[in-house]
């Protein structure tokens, strides 16, 4: 399974699309506004959604969403990465709500050898999240530090730091 990708194997147009989608749970959505103390009633009062609001139910933090979009996007984008340096834009297009299933695909929009060091890269992406539905719910841009081929192969190639098995005596 691919888990990143170095430099090299960027190229400029591509589009990745990211695989399995999730479906958005209540359980998720409360929990992440438990987490970062999100406590909005927009998303966690079931009754409060449904009578004050526009939409008549609960909607899911926008947050949540983009992390979930970031985090399919590893695989394909950044698991090589030495760092993301800038989240340039992030829109909410629509909501999600509970039930609904997020998929996401990233497109590399430009990328340079970096200037400072040259083993290794910055990649520009837009990463696109829409629902079961094919509505668009989340865009957002960044720049990605990635390592070139080189830089790979000095620090101990696709898995570094990965131990081996030991074997075992019957």
């Amino acid at each position: 399974m691919q888990f990143g990708r170095t430099y090299e194997e960027f190229e400029v147009g591509a589009t990745y699309k990211h695989w399995p989608g999730k479906t958005v749970t209540e359980y998720d959505d409360h929990l992440f506004c438990l987490l970062t103390m999100n406590h909005h009633p927009l998303h966690l009062d079931a009754n409060y959604a449904e009578k004050t609001t526009d939409f008549g139910r609960n909607v899911v933090v926008g947050n949540y969403v983009y992390s979930l979009l970031l985090g399919m996007s590893v695989p394909d984008v950044s698991g090589k990465a030495i760092a993301n340096l800038e989240i340039e834009s992030l829109k909410h297009v629509a909501p999600t709500f509970h039930g609904d299933t997020i998929y996401g695909q990233t497109t590399v929009l430009d990328k340079w050898p970096s200037k400072s060091k040259n083993d290794r890269g910055i990649v520009h992406v837009e990463t696109k999240g829409y629902k079961q539905d094919g509505t668009l719910v989340c865009v957002f841009r960044r720049k990605v530090m990635v390592p070139t081929e080189t830089y790979t192969k000095e620090r101990g190639g696709e898995q570094p730091g990965r131990p081996e098995l030991k074997q075992q005596e019957k």
